[in-house]
């Protein structure tokens, strides 16, 4: 089973919860920024050039928990900055999963080792490492030599104390199908449990001519198709038609909030316009059908997982086949 029964459960209760009080707009996962702060500066992250006036800044773990509590998601995604950089990450990531939250920690590997090493597997945690390629590959894109071999060493390490381990991969331009298929039959050979892939585009941070257009990221993934398959994806395969242009969706931005030391970022995980001081009033001032839409510029060439994968879950009770296809799917 790809996710565990304790997380399918959870998401459906809470799904049905949502449905049963009559709300139209509600996250299905918090993306906790704790720090800004990053010990790479890798060439497609907009972070560190967003925040580069904040990188001192960081939330106290109450602060962490509370954001939890309020937004009351199912699903944190523990990202940053580097988030364990954070000199109280260790009591945030125990905290979550005593509240009953299936936490993800998304790193870029450097300090994993140390992590893996003071702490002990939970059932509601995967770590998820960032890994765009091979290691001449990711290290250039990383901007930093030996960050593939300290990363899948901490993997390797990870996978032998029992931790669930997955990875997230950005497909770029210049990034080979042939790198890929090789990057996931290693990171498989590591006992990696699934992958996660999502397309490298232009949303208005960033001037890197790698990025792809959606008429490019279309051709890609349907290109990719048959390596994809051959590997355990934990991106669905509704979004993964998606991104090949067999299904159209409309984005889903209050799927995932995002709470950082500046506040509650609007609209979305990408475009920054404002931070809210509280929850309550991100989700009831942001105008969601302007970006929903694609209204916005800065949405003309998105298919994010942040905002099109919970679009496809919201999709689930429309089509029961599809509800079918999602529970054989997660039980391969």
């Amino acid at each position: 089973m790809k996710f565990p029964l304790k997380l399918n459960l959870s998401m459906a209760a809470y799904l049905a919860k949502k449905a049963w009080r009559g709300e139209r707009r509600f996250p299905l996962v918090l993306m906790l920024e704790p720090l800004h702060a990053c010990n790479l500066a890798c060439k497609g992250c907009g972070r560190i050039r967003e925040y580069a006036s904040t990188r001192d800044r960081r939330l106290g773990l109450e602060e962490c928990l509370e954001a939890a509590a309020v937004c009351e998601a199912p699903v944190v995604s523990i990202s940053g900055g580097e988030p364990l950089l954070h000199p109280e990450i260790d009591a945030v990531v125990r905290g979550l999963c005593r509240m009953g939250r299936h936490v993800y920690l998304c790193t870029n590997g450097l300090e994993l080792a140390a992590f893996v090493e003071r702490n002990v597997p939970h059932r509601s945690l995967f770590l998820n490492v960032h890994l765009d390629g091979m290691a001449e590959l990711h290290d250039r894109r990383a901007g930093k030599e030996g960050v593939f071999g300290i990363a899948t060493e901490a993997i390797r390490r990870a996978k032998s104390k029992g931790f669930r381990v997955t990875t997230n991969t950005t497909v770029y331009k210049t990034t080979s199908n042939m790198e890929l298929a090789g990057l996931f039959e290693y990171l498989g050979a590591l006992g990696v449990d699934g992958f996660f892939v999502s397309p490298g585009f232009h949303y208005g941070v960033l001037d890197n001519e790698d990025f792809l257009d959606k008429s490019e990221i279309q051709e890609r993934f349907q290109s990719l198709d048959p390596i994809l398959r051959r590997y355990r994806l934990f991106s669905t395969p509704m979004y993964l038609e998606f991104l090949r242009g067999v299904r159209h969706y409309s984005c889903a931005p209050w799927g995932t909030v995002t709470r950082n030391p500046q506040g509650w970022k609007a609209p979305c995980y990408l475009i920054t316009d404002r931070h809210y001081a509280d929850y309550r009033s991100l989700m009831d001032s942001v105008d969601w059908e302007r970006y929903r839409r694609g209204k916005d510029p800065r949405c003309a060439q998105c298919m994010m997982h942040s905002g099109f994968e919970p679009a496809a879950v919201f999709a689930l009770g429309t089509c029961w086949k599809d509800v079918a296809r999602i529970i054989l799917w997660n039980v391969r």
